[in-house]
């Protein structure tokens, strides 16, 4: 059985790590881009089974751009996004997928901090089969 590959789009080095060390101990593979245009390039040139994906790295919006451009493309509008992010404490954005997967076209809307137990659990609703 082949490891399933999640891409961490993030510019916090920290965390890239220990999301990293977290998802490998759970038998995934990580790889990581610190920003937007490189994580588009390892998405079309990875296909990773996963995107993990930062709201707010060189732009204030940038993962909520790379997150229209991945669902818009044909060759990548079925990868599963996780957007993890601080967003919400600093602008009060409150996402619920059920009304707002036109605006925001992400699968979850995860808060930072986020613990490594839920980290997981979210990775294996969008994964069920990975884990």
């Amino acid at each position: 059985m082949t490891k399933k590959t999640i891409l961490v789009i993030d510019d916090d080095i920290d965390l890239v790590e220990i999301i990293r060390v977290t998802l490998e101990n759970e038998g995934l593979e990580v790889i990581d881009a610190q920003n937007g245009k490189r994580g588009l390039a390892m998405t079309r040139e990875k296909n990773p089974d996963l995107v993990l994906l930062d709201v707010m790295m060189g732009q204030v919006d940038e993962g909520f751009q790379v997150a229209y451009e991945l669902k818009g493309d044909p060759a990548t509008k079925d990868i599963p996004i996780l957007m993890l992010s601080a967003v919400a404490d600093q602008t009060g954005f409150d996402f619920d997928p059920g009304k707002d997967q036109e605006f925001l076209p992400v699968n979850e809307f995860l808060e930072k901090p986020i613990s490594p137990r839920k980290l997981v659990d979210m990775v294996r609703k969008h994964l069920p089969t990975t884990i």
